[in-house]
């Protein structure tokens, strides 16, 4: 986020897209209703009726993996009007002639065409979003999961410096991260192109800095891969083994028979988790850990604020923290690595990350800082790109748009996206375990429009068959009034009836994110 969450109350216009945002950060989602309780304005832009649409002055639903389209008509009509900010195009960014260019094409009815937004809801969205002193954009998966995702992403960036709301209080880009500390594992090099703090791997001055600290020689320059690509190369037979740290991919990864036919293929699988998982299962050596309530270290947020965690409870049987067992790992395959505690480590972290260099525990002991803070002077830094950017000039990118992986035909004639649900966090592990949770949403649900329903001749809460081209799943009808009419939503949690037994595993050339919000299904009675 370039901006905090606080923050989004003293915006003056909140855009919200490709986020279920009351289900998936409902403590965040407080803060926008918030907002428009003082008055201020919120749009929504989803292809769901998500519970935000009650507060939304608006809300504009596209055809799923048409984000770039409706992106540059917004900017179109605020080109055309004259409303963008010339003062800040000027003076902080390059390449806005390109931009004109590129969207000069998507007029309202063109953009209407391809995403189905009426043209007149496009204009309001866009003269309020260029007219208001300072809006904020706010986007999740619902944006990044496409095989456009980094595009659909670069295309917020473009409307927001389009109007001069960077580096400003209440403005800003700002994605809410899917997990507790996400934000913290891409920040300590949880990445394979990328050391802590996104320093390059093929820098060699970053490298030769890292090999001095760490006592080492001849660290590749090359990155490795992501998690993807590993299951596809495990797939071809090409990776041998895979070490799997807190996650699920049984349930989580697309397309599941290519994933459990990659795991099949390995010689050798690791996976260290709190709890048994349909991953575990599959493993040769399953690894204990502490889970966070039984340790001591530090949490990242969505807003960039480094925290303090501390250990509440004993761990149970013979789980070791997750440091200890990559330790001594490491110690046994000839480099030996030991700390003797989360405190040190944190202390290497900050001294070898500069956006956490000004960082210490004492510093955070009862508020968090937002990174970056270079020194222990600095307060930390809550607003990004207040006097420039990382770059220098922001640089407007000029993007077409470029439809889905896979559109549905006769035989697969409807859409299906992800999500999550309000009772359940990601693929289950923990909150399946408490039966509060599982009397709320015990099972999984096919949600569904009145208008589809009646067209396929079912009724709601009937059992039926969901196929794709990759795979088939049984699950019960809700008719919803958040579907609209030809899209499908299905919650990923339930491994009972998987949803990424169904969706495409084709990825974002750049990020390399599957395109789990768009792919082609049918559904027919179970009893067919």
């Amino acid at each position: 986020m370039t901006n905090t969450i606080a923050d989004i109350e003293t915006s003056d216009m909140i855009l919200v897209t490709g986020s279920n945002t009351t289900e998936n950060h409902p403590v965040l989602s407080s803060f926008v209703k918030r907002a428009t309780l003082k008055g201020k304005k919120l749009y929504l832009i989803d292809p769901r009726r998500v519970k935000l649409a009650d507060h939304a002055n608006n809300w504009l639903r596209p055809f799923p993996g048409t984000d770039i389209a409706w992106i540059n008509g917004l900017m179109h009509v605020i080109i055309r009007e004259d409303l963008h900010d010339k003062a800040f195009i000027e003076k902080r960014t390059e390449n806005f002639a390109a931009l004109k260019e590129i969207v000069e094409k998507y007029t309202p009815a063109y953009v209407e065409s391809i995403t189905g937004i009426k043209q007149e809801d496009l204009i309001e969205v866009a003269r309020e979003f260029a007219n208001a002193p300072v809006a904020t954009i706010l986007y999740c998966m619902g944006i990044t999961q496409h095989t456009c995702g980094t595009d659909n992403v670069k295309s917020l960036a473009n409307l927001s410096m389009l109007c001069g709301h960077l580096g400003k209080s209440g403005g800003g880009v700002n994605p809410l991260r899917g997990q507790n500390n996400v934000q913290g594992a891409c920040d300590m090099g949880g990445l394979p192109n990328v050391f802590t703090a996104y320093q390059p791997v093929n820098n060699d001055e970053v490298r030769t800095n890292l090999e001095q600290i760490w006592n080492v020689t001849g660290m590749s320059p090359t990155p490795g891969l992501v998690a993807t690509e590993m299951f596809n190369k495990a797939y071809e037979g090409e990776l041998k083994s895979l070490f799997i740290i807190g996650e699920n991919p049984m349930i989580s990864d697309p397309d599941l028979n290519h994933a459990r036919k990659a795991l099949s293929n390995l010689d050798f699988l690791v996976v260290q988790d709190i709890f048994e998982t349909e991953t575990t299962r599959m493993a040769d050596v399953v690894l204990p850990s502490f889970c966070f309530a039984e340790k001591n270290g530090t949490f990242t947020n969505t807003e960039r604020r480094i925290q303090r965690v501390r250990k509440a409870v004993e761990a149970p049987g013979e789980a070791r923290r997750d440091w200890e067992i990559i330790c001594e790992i490491a110690t046994r395959m000839g480099h030996e690595m030991v700390y003797e505690n989360s405190h040190e480590i944190f202390k290497e972290i900050a001294n070898l990350t500069p956006s956490y260099k000004g960082i210490t525990w004492e510093r955070i002991d009862k508020l968090g800082i937002h990174w970056p803070c270079p020194n222990a002077e600095h307060q930390g830094t809550p607003i990004l790109h207040t006097a420039q950017f990382t770059r220098g000039k922001g640089l407007f990118h000029a993007i077409e748009h470029t439809p889905p992986a896979e559109l549905t035909d006769e035989k697969y004639p409807l859409i299906l996206t992800t999500g999550r649900v309000l009772y359940h966090y990601h693929t289950g592990t923990m909150t399946m375990r408490t039966s509060g949770l599982n009397t709320l949403s015990p099972e999984c649900f096919v949600e569904i429009s009145d208008t589809d329903v009646k067209k396929l001749g079912l009724g709601n809460g009937e059992m039926v068959n969901v196929a794709s081209r990759r795979g088939k799943i049984t699950a019960k009808l809700k008719v919803s009034t958040k579907a609209v009419e030809g899209t499908i939503f299905i919650p990923f949690h339930f491994a009972k009836a998987a949803a990424n037994e169904l969706t495409n595993g084709k990825l974002d050339p750049t990020a390399k994110i599957p395109e789990f919000k768009v792919c082609a299904i049918n559904i027919e009675p179970a009893s067919a």
